[in-house]
């Protein structure tokens, strides 16, 4: 879709282009001390400044469409070796940008966030060799894959940490398919917050139960180190979904962070079919979807109405505030 028709649909004039970027917060360490959110009076308040940032924001965002092909995550590529998909995991200390010009210091699987995705089939035979170019040690788990205990990348209990310099090989068959996850799992407080975390799906073999969609997306949700993000970046700074009139696409919520975030998408409803990986006995439909750390949850949505819809986390302090939008917003665009 072409950015003037974007805006068309969002009823903004193509001349509102040149509106500076918002000012928002950047970093959830700004933010995790404060105390819990009060209103407060509106006597004083500069309503001509707060709509301008708002429009802000959202002049940026629209300025951002398409300019960062790689907010979806590529998927890693493996290499076979006597039938074993083998891929390259290189634990890296780098530099990432949010948004807004303002890079800081992370850690990150092959230099970004998020790590690649990671996308096999049942039945597969898998070799990940594990190279830790960091000053810390580390480890990766492979959050929710049934797995040998030994391969379950815990310090001290199944492996030792994997130190600096050194590469650690992972080999177990894809046993359960669904969408999962992978991230470190010493100091993860700090390592996965700031960046060592990453999807891991693998399709079942039996797709009969397996939707039929126009479009697949994964939304990794993180807070604390790096603010609120979306795929690695803060609103004005993520990418819409872009789908045409009756498509149908699948969404796919996991939560690397430390907090809960319940996912809230305007104008049409979300049904959620899986949860963890495993599909639900009954689905059901929900316009907001709340997702606790470590949960995965697959929902489907029938793009039915036309138009640009708001799409965020709805604890309101991870989203919007009085000078704009921010964090964890996006927007689900329908095409006629």
């Amino acid at each position: 879709m072409q950015r003037r028709e974007f805006l068309k649909l969002l009823g903004i004039g193509v001349g509102t282009a040149g509106i500076a970027g918002i000012v928002h917060p950047t970093r959830a360490q700004d933010m995790t001390d404060m105390p819990m959110p009060t209103v407060e009076p509106t006597q004083g308040v500069d309503w001509v400044a707060m709509n301008e940032h708002h429009k802000a924001g959202v002049t940026t965002f629209l300025n951002n469409i398409g300019q960062d092909p790689h907010y979806w995550p590529e998927e890693l590529q493996p290499t076979l070796d006597n039938g074993i998909k083998v891929f390259e995991i290189h634990c890296q200390e780098t530099t990432w940008d949010t948004g807004g010009g303002s890079p800081v210091d992370v850690l990150t699987y092959n230099g970004r966030i998020p790590g690649p995705t990671i996308h096999v089939d049942e039945g597969d035979q898998l070799r990940f060799n594990v190279h830790n170019e960091m000053s810390q040690p580390t480890v990766i788990h492979w959050h929710g894959l049934l797995i040998p205990n030994k391969m379950d990348g815990v310090p001290f209990i199944t492996q030792d940490p994997i130190m600096p310099g050194e590469t650690f090989t992972y080999e177990f068959p894809a046993r359960n398919p669904g969408s999962h996850m992978y991230h470190s799992h010493i100091n993860a407080v700090e390592q996965v917050t700031k960046g060592m975390l990453g999807a891991f799906l693998i399709t079942p073999k039996d797709k009969s139960r397996e939707p039929v969609v126009q479009g697949d997306y994964v939304l990794t949700l993180n807070d604390s180190t790096l603010g609120f993000t979306l795929n690695g970046k803060q609103f004005p700074y993520t990418q819409p979904i872009v789908a045409k009139l009756g498509d149908k696409i699948r969404v796919r919520y996991m939560n690397e962070g430390l907090m809960i975030h319940p996912m809230h998408l305007h104008g049409m409803p979300q049904l959620v079919f899986a949860k963890d990986g495993y599909n639900l006995p009954t689905p059901y439909m929900a316009d907001t979807v709340l997702v606790a750390p470590g949960e995965r949850y697959d929902v489907l949505i029938d793009c039915t109405e036309p138009g640009a819809w708001a799409y965020h986390c709805h604890i309101l302090n991870h989203a919007e505030g009085q000078m704009g939008m921010f964090g964890m917003v996006t927007a689900l665009v329908v095409n006629e």
